[in-house]
């Protein structure tokens, strides 16, 4: 015989209770379970599930890895970030906001992989047949011989597929209509991701297929379903950007073949994803001139160094409270840098609202743009323009000096590439630097209030 049990389930975390509470003892969520049914095999409590799929254990100095265990896309920018190509046997996870480009993205590299002579399996949950070919022939994609496209949730009947077409590269879209017939929970609750995931992860490693999962996110931006769903993937990546704007940024939160630092950045247009191979001029191709409250600098996503502009308004505070508002960039490392200029160089903005916008719809986090935050509140503040064609660079301190930052030769030579002239950096990373092998002036300094005695005009 087989019971019926009913859980309360964190669509968090995944915890489960016996009876539905009000914040999560876990993940201290609030409102977060849901009712959930479950089928038990009365009568075998300590009956373990048996695997279909057994592999016996080897000797890691016998275990023989090829050369050949990633599949590059032809999409440079997404080979990049997933650290050189498409594992085999990994299990991908694609996350972001409606309409950002996570189907587009995987029509295209399914299409890209035939071409190469790659099986690809497309299993789209969401749309029909017809549907995602009216897609796929908007993007250019007439079809190839090695692309098979299935409209199926049954997850019964989608591994059923990938054992008969022995695909090596599967596309889900998406995990949330996805369903395991055995669980008496509806689609896209905590079980149903939670045992779906598992399953086509055991599937992709004991077959060597490449799974990829597109998934759904919440209000907050998180991956909607248990936090167990980015434990048991190998990789997740995230599109960031605005929907409305033609820029998307792919970013790597956890990779377990690569590193998480590489971004890829793409253009949306009508064929779908183009990448952009040089970011730092599409970034600066429309900085204003002859305005105050704009500067440049450079950050390192990874191996790739970008130049960003970044804006900044201050203005008289109307209400009691002002405002502090940052956009790509951290709030509170903006008010700590606020705090040094108002402590350090005197600047009195104890009563102004401070905007700080990073152009591009980037995020950035590398301490090397501080003293550019710096610059640009106070040309803002004063009125004063920066210096044109400058480039700003040096993490600021408590104290008000300017620290080293990392990697200062790649980012100069980027600046020099895009036709900078001038150059402000921390006197600590200008000691191994050539200035002969540059045509731009590199200007050393040690402290905020030096740096800002030279930017103005």
């Amino acid at each position: 015989m087989v019971k019926t049990k009913t859980v309360f389930s964190c669509a968090s975390c995944g915890y489960q209770s016996a009876r539905w509470l009000g914040r999560c003892p876990d993940c201290n969520s609030w409102n977060s379970f849901s009712e959930e049914s479950f089928n038990d095999p009365a009568g075998k409590p300590g009956q373990r599930a048996v695997s279909l799929y057994k592999d016996a254990p080897v000797l890691l100095k016998d275990v023989v890895v090829n050369d050949d265990q990633r599949l590059k896309t032809n999409i440079r920018e997404l080979d990049r970030v997933l650290g050189g190509g498409i594992v085999r046997g990994s299990v991908t996870l694609i996350g972001g906001d409606p309409g950002i480009g996570k189907s587009t993205i995987c029509l295209q590299v399914s299409d890209q992989l035939t071409k190469q002579g790659t099986t690809v399996l497309y299993v789209s949950g969401e749309e029909s047949v017809s549907q995602t070919k009216l897609r796929a022939k908007r993007l250019g994609q007439p079809g190839a011989d090695k692309l098979y496209i299935v409209n199926q949730t049954d997850l019964s009947l989608i591994t059923e597929y990938i054992n008969q077409i022995k695909p090596q590269v599967v596309f889900i879209d998406s995990i949330q209509v996805i369903f395991d017939p055995g669980i008496g929970s509806s689609a896209g609750s905590v079980s149903q991701v939670r045992v779906a995931a598992g399953i086509l992860t055991q599937l992709a490693k004991t077959t060597g297929t490449s799974i990829f999962i597109i998934g759904h996110v919440t209000k907050e931006g998180a991956i909607a379903g248990p936090r167990v769903l980015e434990h048991i993937v190998d990789t997740v990546l995230y599109f960031e950007g605005d929907r409305f704007a033609i820029y998307r940024i792919l970013r790597a939160v956890k990779n377990r073949f690569g590193s998480t630092n590489e971004i890829g950045v793409f253009e949306m247009s009508a064929c779908g994803l183009i990448e952009v191979r040089n970011p730092s001029e599409i970034f600066l191709s429309e900085k204003p001139a002859n305005v105050s409250g704009s500067v440049v600098t450079s950050v390192l996503e990874g191996t790739r160094p970008l130049l960003v502009e970044i804006q900044s308004l201050v203005t008289r505070s109307n209400f009691g409270y002002p405002q502090r508002k940052a956009q790509g960039f951290d709030f509170n490392r903006l008010a700590l840098l606020v705090a040094v200029l108002e402590k350090r160089i005197g600047l009195a903005l104890s009563s102004d609202d401070i905007f700080v916008n990073i152009v591009g719809g980037i995020k950035i986090t590398d301490p090397a743009a501080d003293l550019a935050v710096c610059s640009v509140v106070a040309s803002a503040f004063k009125e004063k323009q920066i210096k044109p064609q400058t480039v700003v660079l040096g993490e600021v301190g408590l104290a008000g000096e300017v620290r080293s930052i990392a990697q200062p030769l790649l980012r100069l030579n980027e600046a020099q590439k895009l036709g900078f002239k001038h150059c402000l950096l921390p006197k600590s990373s200008f000691k191994n630097i050539k200035t002969e092998n540059f045509d731009m002036e590199i200007i050393p300094m040690s402290s905020l209030k030096e740096a800002l005695g030279i930017l103005f005009i």
